[in-house]
């Protein structure tokens, strides 16, 4: 059985009630919950965190024992050298991962400091974003 686990970023907390255009009205609780349920298969864990430092540490703590890690920054991806640095230096396999596509957004969230160190980028298709990259470590 394949061992995930998504990590999210500042703000995505608040999936469902913030920038409803952008993200949706789904809270992620809710969308987990389907994905548990979808995956029975595969071991599927959450962490959000809105402090740059816990995100890290959690990097580090599961970086080199589960199978697969599902990131989604938010905009600490645009930002912080450290997160990148921290998915370069652990073993774990990492998807970056963004609900919207990134590209069709303001000029700066076209840098991110996690795509040169993880081993794909799936952005744009909502929610089903983490989905597509749950599938990924499932071939």
């Amino acid at each position: 059985m394949k061992k995930l686990i998504i990590i999210n970023g500042p703000n995505l907390n608040l999936l469902g009630k913030r920038e409803i255009n952008i993200y949706g009205n789904l809270s992620f609780s809710d969308f987990f919950e389907r994905i548990t349920n979808k995956y029975p298969n595969v071991t599927l864990e959450h962490y959000q965190s809105n402090v740059e430092g816990e995100l890290i540490d959690k990097i580090q703590e599961v970086g080199y024992h589960y199978d697969g890690i599902i990131l989604n920054a938010a905009a600490y991806t645009h930002t912080s050298i450290g997160i990148g640095d921290a998915v370069k230096a652990i073993s774990t396999p990492v998807i970056e991962v963004h609900i919207s596509n990134t590209f069709s957004r303001e000029e700066f969230r076209h840098k991110s400091y996690i795509s040169p160190n993880a081993r794909g980028v799936v952005l744009g298709f909502g929610l089903q974003s983490y989905e597509l990259a749950i599938q990924s470590f499932l071939d």
